[in-house]
C-alpha cells in the first residue's frame, strides 16, 4: 500500500518569513517516492493481469459434452435438430471468451449419462452420435454437463420427473405428491403418522456416479492432456416452497424436497469430479436467488417469460454458468 507523503517538519529559529507561508510545492523527494511506488504498484497489476492470461491459455481444441443445460436448449439461436443447441450456450460463451482455437460442441437436450458413449435416440430417430467420439488426443479443455436426465425412466429423462410432479399437483396441490411417489410415501396406522420408503430419485442418482465416474475415466483416456470440468446444475427451485405459491404448477410442499433432490445430485458430482481428477463447477450458488419461482428469473419456468426450455436456463442463465465455468479455469 503506498504512503502518503510525510509533512516536513519546520525547524524553529529566528527566520519567520520562511515559515509566514505555506510551500506549495510537493518536496522533490516525495514526488520521488509517489513515482516510485506509482511505477511498482502498475508494474505489480501489469503482472497480476498478465499471471491470470497465462493462466488460463487459448485452449488448441475445447469440446463441450452435456445435455439440455450445456447445450441452452431454447435459447436462440437454435440448431442440431432435437438436440436444441444454442450459440449462446456456456459452452459458446467460454468459447469465445478463451479465443479458442477449435470449439466443438455436441450437447444434446435429452442426453443421459449414457449418451457419452452410445449414439442417442428420441423416438427411435437418432439425434446425435456417441458424444465421447468428439474428443481427440489434441482436445485439452473438456467441460461436462450430465446426469439430471438420468432421474428419469423414458426419454424425456429430467422432463419425466416435472410431468409427475405437475400432474401430481393438480389432484393434490396442498400436499406433497411428487415426493410421495419417489420417495414412497404412505400412512402408518400403527403410529397414526405419515412415513416415507425408499427414495426412487436418490437411488437413481447413486446409480448414475459410476457411469459419471467411467465416463470422467475415458476423457482423460483420449485426452491425457485435457483440462475436464465437470459442470453442475444451477438452482432450479428455492429451498422454500412459500414462494413458489401461484407462481408454478408445482405442489409447494414438493419444493424443499425437489431442491434437495438437486442438491444430493450436484453433491454426488462433486465428489465424483474430485475422485477423477476433474474440477467441479458450482453453479447453484451463483444462480440462487434466480430460480423458476423468482420474480427475477434465469431459469424459466412452466411458461418461459424469455426464451427457453421449461426448467431451464435463459440467455442470462447460461451467460452466469459461462461466468461460473470461467473462474474454475482461473
Amino acid at each position: 500500500m503506498l504512503r502518503p507523503a510525510r509533512k516536513l517538519r519546520t525547524a524553529p529559529g529566528p527566520h519567520p518569513a520562511r515559515n509566514s507561508a505555506p510551500d506549495s510545492r510537493t518536496p522533490r523527494k516525495s514526488r520521488k517516492s509517489v513515482l516510485l511506488g506509482a511505477a511498482a504498484l502498475g508494474a505489480a497489476l501489469a503482472l497480476t493481469s498478465t499471471s491470470a492470461q497465462a493462466a488460463t491459455p487459448a485452449p488448441r481444441h475445447y469440446v463441450a459434452l452435456g445435455d439440455s443445460y450445456a447445450a441452452g436448449a431454447g435459447v436462440p439461436g437454435q440448431s442440431a435438430g432435437l438436440c436444441l443447441r444454442s450459440d449462446r450456450n456456456y459452452g459458446h460463451l467460454v468459447a469465445a471468451a478463451l479465443k479458442a482455437a477449435n470449439y466443438t460442441d455436441v450437447t444434446c437436450a435429452a442426453a443421459k449419462v449414457k449418451a457419452m458413449t452410445h449414439a442417442q435416440y428420441d423416438a427411435f430417430i437418432r439425434v446425435n452420435d456417441p458424444q465421447l467420439d468428439a474428443v481427440t488426443p489434441d482436445t485439452d479443455l473438456v467441460t461436462l454437463g450430465i446426469g439430471g436426465n438420468d432421474l428419469g425412466v423414458t426419454d424425456l429423462g429430467l422432463g419425466d420427473l416435472v410431468a409427475t410432479c405437475i400432474a401430481g399437483a393438480v389432484v393434490n396441490p396442498f400436499g406433497t405428491p411428487c415426493k410421495d411417489v419417489f420417495h414412497h410415501g404412505y400412512w402408518d396406522w400403527s403410529s397414526w403418522s405419515w412415513q416415507y420408503g425408499n427414495d426412487d430419485l436418490a437411488d437413481r442418482i447413486e446409480a448414475a456416479r459410476p457411469q459419471v465416474d467411467d465416463v470422467l475415466k475415458r476423457i482423460h483416456a483420449k485426452a491425457p492432456n485435457a483440462r475436464v470440468l465437470l459442470v453442475g446444475y444451477p438452482s432450479v427451485l428455492p429451498a422454500d416452497g412459500a414462494s413458489c405459491v401461484f407462481r408454478q404448477p408445482i405442489a409447494p410442499g414438493d419444493v424443499p424436497y425437489l431442491h434437495g433432490v438437486l442438491g444430493k445430485l450436484n453433491a454426488m458430482l462433486k465428489s465424483t469430479a474430485a475422485a477423477n481428477g476433474a474440477t467441479f463447477v458450482d453453479t447453484a450458488t451463483p444462480t440462487a436467488g434466480h430460480d423458476v419461482c423468482s420474480g427475477d428469473r434465469w431459469i424459466e419456468g412452466a411458461l418461459p417469460g424469455s426464451p427457453a426450455v421449461p426448467f431451464h436456463p435463459n440467455a442470462t442463465g447460461e451467460k452466469v454458468m459461462a461466468d461460473a465455468v470461467l473462474a474454475a479455469l482461473r
